[in-house]
């Protein structure tokens, strides 16, 4: 179901300059020149580090925080001149804050998503009853219509409350940092929801979020707010090709890795090891030696002659009898290793003895 138009262009900014007033009444600039836009049907990730000014960011967007200059455009209207009823037909907003609903059920909770739309005691037609229960089905809640949103999980309340922002029937969605408090199964449900519904209902879709790789892997468009106040746009893999993304994030000790499109830590070099085998065991084999600093080359057992020779310390990954073990040859010395914790607790110790002597 769509009710949307399939005009591309819904949401803009012209010289947009963002801020907030401090306790001492000072205006605190947040970023300033934004011109931007959001296309219907698309799935837009607000990204940047803490403090950066994306929840600013996003206030101003809905109207509920005036910009220090500039506007902001919704469907060619200026929001903050549209009446909050109009404004609410238009823009739904899905907060990090627990909306605290008492005794309400899942489904009364969505139903109050038509208040722009009801009269004045919030009767429900049967246009906003199918509405809502469309809503609810577009979220996957069916089952949870009836249950009180205390009883909720906080995965099944985040659905509820997307789905009382669908409710609204609007032609943008914003979000702050949705999946929040969610676990990494939940956050992968919620993000794939909202690409989902971008294109289903052809709404622009923008949401604030500190999961950078769910962000990389889902979102149409990257909105990557520094903290100098510069707004990077374009497709994630634009913006990790021209340094922006890695610039934006880069901290000490932190390092954004293009070629794995992973952040890695700055950890002391333990040494080089040459892992032999192939298979999934040892693809975890490497990412467990490189997590601890060790630069690792891999071989099939054929070529372990070969690259062995070329590091001091080799581990074959062997399954013998339905079981995995880890032979390790340093200095010509044979040990064997039952599990990759006990693999790295050997190399490592090994590693500082070498650095002692």
């Amino acid at each position: 179901m769509s009710y949307y138009s399939e005009s591309n262009t819904i949401l803009t900014t012209h010289n947009l300059t963002i801020g907030y007033k401090t306790f001492r009444r000072t205006v605190r600039c947040v970023a300033s020149d934004i011109s931007l836009s959001l296309q219907a049907g698309e799935l837009v990730c607000l990204l940047g580090p803490n403090g950066a000014g994306k929840s600013t960011l996003l206030r101003s967007l809905a109207g509920m925080q005036p910009p220090i200059s500039g506007e902001v455009r919704l469907l060619g209207e200026n929001i903050y001149h549209l009446r909050p009823q109009e404004l609410a037909k238009r823009l739904s907003l899905v907060l990090t804050e627990k909306v605290e609903a008492g005794m309400l059920s899942a489904y009364t909770l969505v139903s109050m998503g038509r208040y722009p739309y009801t009269d004045w005691w919030g009767n429900l037609t049967p246009e906003d009853e199918a509405i809502v229960t469309w809503a609810i089905k577009s979220v996957g809640a069916v089952h949870l219509r009836q249950r009180q949103v205390s009883e909720l999980s906080d995965g099944e309340r985040q659905k509820i409350m997307i789905a009382r922002a669908l409710a609204q029937s609007p032609i943008v969605m914003l979000l702050d940092e949705p999946t929040a408090f969610l676990d990494l199964p939940r956050r992968v449900e919620v993000m794939r929801l909202l690409r989902q519904l971008a294109r289903e209902t052809n709404q622009a879709i923008l949401l604030s979020t500190h999961d950078l790789d769910l962000a990389l892997r889902l979102a149409d468009r990257v909105w990557l707010l520094a903290t100098n106040g510069v707004l990077h746009v374009g497709a994630p893999e634009d913006l990790v090709l021209s340094g922006a993304f890695a610039d934006t994030f880069k901290t000490e000790g932190v390092e954004f890795d293009v070629a794995s499109g992973q952040f890695s830590l700055d950890i002391p070099h333990k040494g080089e090891i040459c892992v032999v085998g192939e298979g999934i065991v040892a693809v975890w084999t490497v990412r467990a030696l490189q997590r601890v600093g060790f630069s690792v080359t891999q071989s099939g057992k054929y070529s372990f002659a070969k690259d062995a020779t070329k590091t001091k310390i080799s581990v074959e990954v062997i399954y013998i009898d339905e079981q995995y073990m880890w032979q390790v040859i340093n200095n010509k010395t044979l040990s064997t290793h039952y599990s990759l914790y006990e693999l790295i607790k050997f190399l490592v110790n090994a590693a500082r003895d070498r650095a002692v002597k």
